[in-house]
């Protein structure tokens, strides 16, 4: 396959490029950002039980941790744009085949397959979003556009599912590969630069390899509570007696709200340092998971969904900085990438396993606990980055 060339290109460090990328990343792990659509609609559409739409998810998102990992290795010595379009039309070919299947244990297997061509992707598009001027930019339009196109998914897809099947879902993730496979022909080709001189590494120290750790144990624990619970969310706005024409729109608001948690971080930056930012979203998103407990309330529901959201975005940034910050290799960026969708895989899978039948008080109160556990590992690291002692 060889890439186009009558396509005009954008400007490689533009507002344009930064869109482009954005979409380019969010294709490989799309079904992430509607996870409680797909969920819902496994149940719902195919008559799958919690564990087993559970196990669906986590495994694709398995496969997306062990992709992002297997692509590092390669990155520097592909030519990207060929290889994202290969990805792409794999991701197609995947969705397509998912439609086919009908079993929870072969299409748990046909959607690891599919998370690993995905993971991949995503690491390829780090790799470029990383070769850009002022990547934390581009990294926060990435979260704008994932909250975005996330939030579009969780508010018409499982409303389309009772017409139009749970055909639909894997229909809307071929979409979404589709026009991205269109839209990175207007991308630059990104040549690799030589190294660039290293600063010290401070995870090489003892103290610095336990504190990076501690950074990655503490994105692992945000990303399981939050995806945890957020998988099945729509059963537990089910359970507390909300209508479903009331719980997708409320989602898809709250997941456009959470853009404003990108937005924050792009805006304040390292400004009060990373300690301070990390705790106040931390005991924010603690504190709006735990207000699910009351559900049935519906403002409780929307005011809670939509403080997550936007926290979560605000988190999730400052917490992958962190990991990031422990070297300047890359080498740390790349585990704390991989502890976030270990997380995020592992959380559906646990909570199906704890919900059983419709246990949301019980869930709600684990993921409470999980926040706790990832705010205290967090707030040690952070602190020692703060002060440059890491």
């Amino acid at each position: 396959m060889s890439t186009a060339t009558h396509f005009a290109k954008v400007s490689p460090h533009g507002m344009a490029a930064r869109v482009l990328l954005a979409f380019l990343t969010t294709a490989g792990l799309y079904y992430v950002n509607i996870m409680p659509a797909l969920v819902d609609g496994l149940k719902h559409g195919m008559g799958f039980t919690n564990q087993q739409a559970g196990l669906v998810g986590s495994m694709n998102v398995y496969g997306a941790a062990c992709g992002a990992f297997a692509i590092a290795f390669f990155v520097r010595r592909l030519n990207w744009k060929w290889a994202a379009q290969c990805l792409l039309l794999a991701l197609i070919g995947l969705d397509l085949l998912s439609m086919l299947v009908e079993g929870p244990i072969v299409l748990a297997g046909m959607r690891f397959l599919h998370g690993t061509v995905g993971g991949m992707l995503v690491g390829l598009g780090f790799s470029i979003i990383a070769r850009t001027q002022a990547p934390d930019r581009t990294f926060g339009m990435l979260l704008l556009v994932q909250a975005g196109a996330g939030g579009l998914g969780v508010m018409t897809l499982p409303l389309l599912v009772p017409i139009l099947g749970p055909r639909v879902l894997f229909a809307a993730l071929i979409g979404f590969s589709a026009l991205t496979l269109l839209m990175i022909q207007f991308l630059p080709d990104y040549p690799v630069q030589a190294d660039a001189p290293r600063s010290r590494d401070v995870a090489g120290s003892a103290t610095g390899t336990r504190m990076l750790l501690m950074a990655l144990l503490s994105v692992f624990l945000f990303q399981a509570a939050n995806m945890g619970l957020y998988a099945f969310i729509i059963g537990l706005g089910r359970d507390a007696g909300l209508e479903m024409s009331f719980i997708s729109p409320t989602l898809g608001i709250s997941n456009w709200f959470g853009m404003l948690g990108a937005l924050l971080v792009v805006m304040l930056s390292t400004r009060f340092g990373i300690l301070t930012p990390i705790v106040a979203g931390m005991t924010l998103t603690i504190v709006g998971t735990a207000a699910l407990a009351w559900a049935r309330l519906e403002w409780v529901w929307v005011v809670s969904n939509v403080g997550v959201a936007i926290t979560w975005n605000f988190v999730i940034a400052y917490l992958l900085g962190m990991c990031a910050r422990f070297d300047r290799t890359g080498q740390a960026a790349v585990w704390g990438r991989f502890a976030s969708k270990m997380g995020l895989a592992s959380g559906p899978l646990v909570a199906s396993l704890i919900l059983g039948e419709d246990r949301y008080l019980v869930l709600i109160i684990t993921a409470v606990a999980i926040l706790v556990l990832g705010t205290l590992a967090s707030a040690t690291p952070a602190s020692r980055l703060d002060r440059g002692t890491a």
